[in-house]
């Protein structure tokens, strides 16, 4: 994923990405990584990486922002979506997640919310995706797509991100 543009975030722009942030997750950002970050935007063909202190933590691709699988200080307190081993394969290929794949579903969310898939057997995040179900309604889903596959193992954005 070669790099187009690299460039720091003025003052009010880092303060209107950390609101958006804060908002999208659900809590203040803040409580996962300095008060005062130093923001960066680095412009890929895939996706704006927003790059605190360092740490790429944030994307963009499309108009949708969500974290990435780097930022593992939220994984912890994230919902996540528990997947059969049958299913880590298509997930770590870009599949979106099919309701007979869901194994167990932990936390809260609603419609719409980012959350963490991992597999069953090590509980490893796999993917970030946006839940098409709040998580009482993905409890009692069958069939069909619960989750949509923003960033997975192995995406462009993954490769990128262990690369630098």
């Amino acid at each position: 994923m070669p790099k187009r543009r690299r460039y720091p975030l003025k003052d009010k722009e880092s303060k209107k990405l950390l609101l958006e942030a804060s908002k999208l997750l659900g809590t203040n950002i803040e409580q996962f990584i300095d008060s005062k970050p130093r923001i960066e935007v680095n412009e890929t063909e895939t996706a704006d990486i927003f790059i605190f202190n360092g740490r790429p933590l944030l994307a963009n691709s499309e108009g949708t922002l969500f974290f990435t699988l780097s930022f593992k200080e939220l994984f912890p307190s994230f919902p996540k979506i528990v997947v059969d081993m049958g299913a880590v394969p298509y997930v770590c290929k870009g599949a979106d997640v099919m309701a007979p794949g869901v194994r167990e579903v932990k936390g809260e969310f609603k419609a719409n919310d980012l959350l963490f898939v991992v597999d069953e057997r090590h509980g490893k995040p796999l993917a970030v995706g946006v839940a098409l179900f709040s998580s009482e309604e993905m409890k009692t889903v069958t069939r069909g797509k619960t989750i949509k596959n923003l960033h997975y193992v192995g995406d462009k954005l993954w490769d990128y991100l262990r690369s630098s």
